[in-house]
């Protein structure tokens, strides 16, 4: 276990604030377009929100307990939280479905696309100073840092097409409806959701550095 250094519970307050608001963005992204679609399961439970509290609610271990043991024990930040939908609304309308999936993750690249641009701007006008004694990147920037970083995980991650996350459902979009509903009901019944989040996690661990690596290099140098 990491020793609790001043810097480093800054570090782990800086990274669960940016992952509980960029959660609750994905969540209630997922509910808003669930209500367009003629869904109002989400938004009942009040998750039409970009207040926390109903999203803790309902995932409290994974919002909450776990990714404050991750950051503790591994100094990275994971977790989870979820939207209800009706089952029988995604069996009649596969395509709202998907684009009820979709939001989740382009919530996140819209937060990283901000925060990339102010990042961007950062190294063109230099807004936020490093400290000059020790060197270390200022509270400002550290956030936005976060911020364009941990949502690049989150959309990325969650845009895997494998079921349980987003991008299973993403790709009916891709689909005929009738195919879709098909591939839906496949993936419902399966059983398959575990053993797909397993080899996401595998994946990811295998690419995400690679992707990681050439959005900064983006950011700092454009497309060279």
């Amino acid at each position: 276990m990491p020793s609790f250094t001043p810097d480093l519970i800054a570090l782990g307050f800086v990274w669960y604030i940016v992952f509980l608001f960029s959660t609750t963005c994905h969540e209630a992204a997922h509910a808003l377009v669930a209500k367009i679609g003629g869904d109002p399961t989400a938004a009942l439970g009040g998750q039409v929100s970009l207040n926390p509290i109903p999203h803790i609610r309902r995932e409290p271990f994974g919002m909450v307990l776990i990714p404050v043991l991750a950051f503790i024990f591994t100094r990275s930040m994971i977790g989870w939280a979820s939207a209800p939908y009706d089952p029988a609304w995604e069996r009649r309308h596969p395509h709202r479905a998907g684009l009820m999936a979709l939001a989740g993750p382009a919530a996140n690249f819209t937060l990283m696309l901000i925060a990339g641009i102010i990042w961007r701007l950062n190294y063109t006008h230099g807004w936020f100073r490093d400290d000059p004694l020790t060197g270390a990147s200022s509270f400002a920037l550290s956030l936005i840092e976060v911020f364009f970083l941990l949502n690049l995980l989150l959309g990325t991650f969650n845009l895997l097409p494998f079921p349980p996350l987003d991008g299973s459902s993403v790709i009916t979009l891709l689909m005929p409806e009738r195919t879709a509903l098909r591939y839906s009901d496949w993936v419902r019944e399966s059983g398959f959701r575990m053993f797909g989040l397993i080899i996401a996690i595998l994946l990811f661990n295998q690419v995400f550095g690679y992707i990681r690596a050439f959005a900064v290099h983006v950011l700092r140098y454009g497309l060279q």
